[in-house]
């Protein structure tokens, strides 16, 4: 006699709740990735500044070019110019719309003022930091709003903005030597403790009636608005502290108001309506002894007029009677809220702050970019190692970290 085999039923195209369970289990744990079947990652489009070195814009098309074919999204890559502060109005119209891109270019105060509708981006800046370590304090406090991130520090547009002088003229004219003061290595030299404001306004005033003025701004953008900021903190003057309240009466401010009264004695008559674009200009045309806000001017100098760009040498900003201090202007993307593509969005600002992204980013844009989270690595790599070094920094309020 044989035992009569049991037949196991087979369940076809059935899920139980316990395998769905099982299932959702398994799922969390995977990474998040986009599933690649024609376009079903969707779309994504982001609002970068664009760039004033010409190569700026043309390697970051690049770089979202090739995420996007590898994640098989459809991105649209918008490059906004500052000029007329035309990015700061996009930014607000689409605030107002409650529409727009998915990711915006924010400068230094625009996170803040925008904050009701940006998406916390705490994961990202957690994958960034565990893997490139610690941001600066300043972008922390422009970026970092009541504990969470809400926007990612960048290197696109992010720069140091001190002087940067015309060998030649401020040797003959002002008896300044700026390579001996600042060579192109590490280490400090006694003739560095001379750069004082002072000497400032004396180099000033000396260029200034040899034909080759200081081009430095006296209006509204951001350039005329840094410098006077890193003058008011190098004589230790407030507008308004760090709690908000306002300081302006005080003999701090009153002094820097003085040196500032005689230093626009010797500037250019022009130099009230400048925009960010005329330091540069003065700088290619040969007509100034030396700007602020070195990068651009220098990168554009170096394509179109090379003689100039050959004579030129950045270093730090003088000091005051509070210390040395160096105007610093820190960019951040960041995610709306109402976003129709909130993960690819977050991938694709992951992706673009990778140290291999980023340091080929600052290369193309000969040094103008100035990188948060990977800074120690491409410091060690060679590639920023002759920028000087500052006491410390400030944003364009003239706070200071």
């Amino acid at each position: 006699m044989t035992t009569p085999k049991v037949m196991k039923k087979k369940t076809v195209g059935k899920i139980t709740r316990r395998s769905a369970l099982k299932l959702a289990a398994a799922s969390a744990a995977l990474p998040l990735v986009h599933i690649r079947s024609g376009r079903a990652a969707g779309k994504v489009s982001i609002a970068f500044w664009d760039h004033w070195v010409p190569a700026g814009n043309a390697v970051m098309q690049k770089q979202v070019d090739a995420w996007a074919a590898k994640n098989q999204v459809e991105v649209q890559a918008d490059f906004i110019t500052a000029v007329g502060q035309k990015n700061i109005l996009t930014i607000a119209a689409e605030h107002q719309a409650r529409t727009g891109h998915d990711i915006q270019a924010f400068p230094s105060w625009e996170v803040h003022n925008n904050a009701d509708l940006l998406e916390p981006i705490d994961d990202v800046m957690k994958r960034l930091t565990d893997k490139y370590g610690q941001v600066n304090q300043v972008c922390e406090y422009l970026a970092k709003i009541d504990g969470n991130w809400l926007a990612v520090p960048t290197s696109s547009g992010t720069q140091y903005k001190g002087p940067c002088g015309r060998i030649s003229a401020l040797k003959e004219q002002a008896g300044l030597d700026v390579v001996g003061m600042y060579p192109a290595k590490e280490g400090h030299t006694p003739e560095s403790d001379a750069w004082t404001w002072d000497a400032h306004y004396k180099a000033a005033e000396a260029c200034a009636k040899a034909g080759m003025p200081f081009a430095i701004g006296l209006g509204q953008t951001t350039d005329s608005v840094d410098t006077a900021g890193v003058l008011f903190r190098a004589f230790g003057a407030e507008l308004v502290d760090k709690d908000g309240n306002v300081t302006v009466k005080s003999d701090k401010v009153r002094a820097a108001l003085a040196h500032g009264q005689k230093l626009v004695q010797v500037l250019p008559e022009d130099a009230v309506s400048y925009d960010d674009a005329s330091n540069n200009r003065a700088l290619i045309s040969g007509k100034s002894a030396m700007v602020w806000n070195p990068p651009s001017a220098w990168a554009v100098a170096k394509r179109d007029a090379p003689q100039v760009a050959a004579d030129c040498w950045s270093f730090s900003a003088p000091s005051g009677p509070e210390g040395r201090f160096l105007p610093y202007l820190p960019y951040f993307w960041g995610v709306w809220s109402f976003s129709k593509n909130k993960t690819a969005s977050k991938e694709l600002i992951e992706a673009l702050l990778q140290r291999e992204s980023v340091e080929q980013r600052c290369t193309e844009v000969v040094g103008y970019d100035v990188p948060h989270l990977v800074q120690c690595l491409i410091l060690r790599s060679g590639k920023m190692s002759s920028r000087p070094r500052a006491r410390s920094i400030t944003t364009r309020s003239g706070r200071s970290t």
